[in-house]
């Protein structure tokens, strides 16, 4: 039994089902086309129905914009695309009511270009206090003219920005490790950490349960900043070893922003973490630091059962190594949809069902559960316009990376054409494509055997039922192509066929399954979840 089964009591957030919600995609309520907080108050009761604990906010804080809501004007106020900090007040009440909670997305690795800091920064001169909030340095070359060293951004380009100063002269350069609209803070200077706490402060004594820590294992850079090798430099990918992230100073950051979260003994953090090793992936979940992280290992695994068994194992024993707890997710706003990632040389009826697999999967295991709007509905990625996208990385790569927007379309609700019941207004900020008609919520609430319906049914299953228990994992024998487990403690199995052809079950008692079984038997690209004899 891992060290980890004799644990205290768990936290609510240790076994939680968090909701990702991308506002700007999830219901609109004023008519404009965009998503917003009254659009997200309006559906409470759907999502009480799914069976969601909690809700994870993308950011709602004022923004121009430029990267949607993750460069941050005003990190305590809410973008009036959003709606204002009444309506915020008010849906932290409803969803208080309905016993939810509420998290929200926080973005400490940058500002915005137009946060008043960065405004002064730009408005003073080279190695003035109000630079010193940002990383400006002088170029290189005989006049400044290069960048200070070589680091691409993440969305394409350089990761530099020339500044033009008062006199109108060329001048320095600040680091950008997104896109230019968003400056990188200078985490060694004390008030970047000042006005942070400031914001923790302001969200939590409103009520706000928790944060998702964006760029959580960015902040620190090396102070030296030396040129790294760019041969194998991805857009929207970093991997262990790369300067510009997961630098050993981050952690001071993350205990101090626990010692403030510690006086609210119910909120919770958890950081978005793009690290590989199991050793690194650990040291963010030490007692004082980060409560959760997030891992990514399911999200970047083929359907395959002897990945997918490695990535579990892998994610376990990755929080095993300091007491903490694991966390699970199939997709976000940054990757692709799982229904299509799955789709990859069989089609996308083989995508959706895989798809349905794995939620089963990922609802069995122990720790928590993240499920990204839309993947309820078996929503794939869409192939959009050219002239549509809004990514700020298809125009940062020269129109050669078409970016996220695909995984961010708004949601179908209800009707038969677009825009669904997201929105009053047929101009939605992305379009939704007429195919999504039988992919409708109100659609699938009323089919037994829908995506959404199996979702429901799953969610309260993993609640009630005693036999998924336990904070460990025991392998069963399986064959080849499949994989079964259950949790330390209860007595459910879960068992996944990726095979292409039908296999038997252990005798005793089916609970679930993802798709009819096949004479018997479990069907190609299927889960079910069994309480043996």
């Amino acid at each position: 039994m891992p060290a980890n089964d004799v644990a205290a009591p768990l936290k609510w957030w240790q076994d939680a089902i968090f909701y990702q919600i991308y506002p700007r995609s999830f219901a609109d309520g004023n008519g404009d086309g965009v998503g917003d907080l009254r659009g997200v108050a309006e559906k409470l009761g759907y999502l009480e129905l799914l069976g969601i604990d909690a809700l994870w906010l993308s950011p709602v804080m004022r923004s121009p914009m430029a990267d949607h809501g993750y460069d941050v004007s005003d990190p305590r106020d809410i973008d009036p695309l959003f709606g204002s900090l009444a309506a915020m007040d008010a849906l932290l009440v409803a969803a208080h009511e309905r016993g939810m909670k509420v998290t929200m997305d926080l973005v400490p690795n940058h500002t915005s270009d137009q946060h008043p800091w960065f405004v002064e920064a730009l408005n003073s001169a080279p190695g003035s206090p109000e630079r010193a909030r940002y990383i400006f340095r002088d170029g290189r070359g005989d006049h400044g003219e290069l960048p200070p060293n070589n680091w691409p951004s993440v969305f394409g380009g350089p990761a530099w920005h020339r500044v033009t100063e008062a006199d109108g002269s060329p001048g320095q350069w600040y680091l950008h490790l997104f896109a230019p609209e968003q400056p990188d803070l200078n985490w060694e200077n004390p008030e970047v950490f000042e006005d942070l706490e400031k914001t923790l402060r302001f969200w939590l004594d409103r009520g706000v349960d928790g944060f998702r820590i964006d760029v959580a294992h960015g902040m620190v850079k090396p102070s030296d900043l030396p040129d790294m090798d760019v041969s194998e430099v991805q857009l929207l990918v970093n991997r262990d070893g790369d300067p510009r992230f997961n630098n050993p100073g981050v952690h001071a950051i993350h205990r101090r922003i626990r010692t403030v979260m510690d006086e609210y003994p119910e909120a919770m953090t958890v950081g978005e973490l793009w690290v590989e090793s199991n050793d690194a992936f650990a040291e963010y979940l030490r007692p004082d630091e980060l409560h959760l992280g997030f891992n990514f290992r399911l999200v970047k695994t083929a359907f395959d059962a002897v990945e997918i068994r490695e990535a579990i194992e892998e994610s376990i024993n990755a929080v095993d190594l300091v007491g903490g707890t694991p966390t699970w997710t199939l997709s976000n706003h940054d990757v692709e949809r799982e229904v299509t990632r799955y789709a990859d040389g069989v089609g996308p009826g083989a995508g959706l069902e895989r798809a349905k697999a794995m939620i089963l999967v990922e609802l069995a295991l122990p720790g928590t559960s993240f499920v990204y709007n839309g993947a309820e509905l078996g929503l794939p990625n869409v192939d959009l316009p050219d002239e549509v996208l809004q990514d700020p990385t298809w125009e940062r790569s020269g129109h050669t990376e078409r970016g996220r927007d695909g995984c961010r379309v708004p949601l179908p609700w209800e009707g038969n054409r677009p825009p669904f019941g997201f929105s009053t207004n047929p101009r939605t900020w992305l379009p939704i494509p007429p195919e999504w008609a039988d992919r409708t919520a109100e659609g699938q609430l009323e089919n037994v055997h829908s995506t959404l319906s199996l979702y429901r049914e799953a969610i309260e299953m993993r609640k009630t039922r005693p036999e998924f228990s336990g904070r460990g994992v025991e392998w069963y024998g399986a064959p080849e192509g499949c994989l079964a487990f259950r949790r330390s403690e209860g007595h459910a199995v879960c068992a996944l066929n990726t095979t292409d052809t039908p296999v038997g079950f252990p005798p005793g008692e089916l609970l679930l399954c993802s798709a009819p079984l096949q004479d018997g038997k479990l069907a190609p690209n299927a889960a079910a979840w069994l309480i043996p004899d």
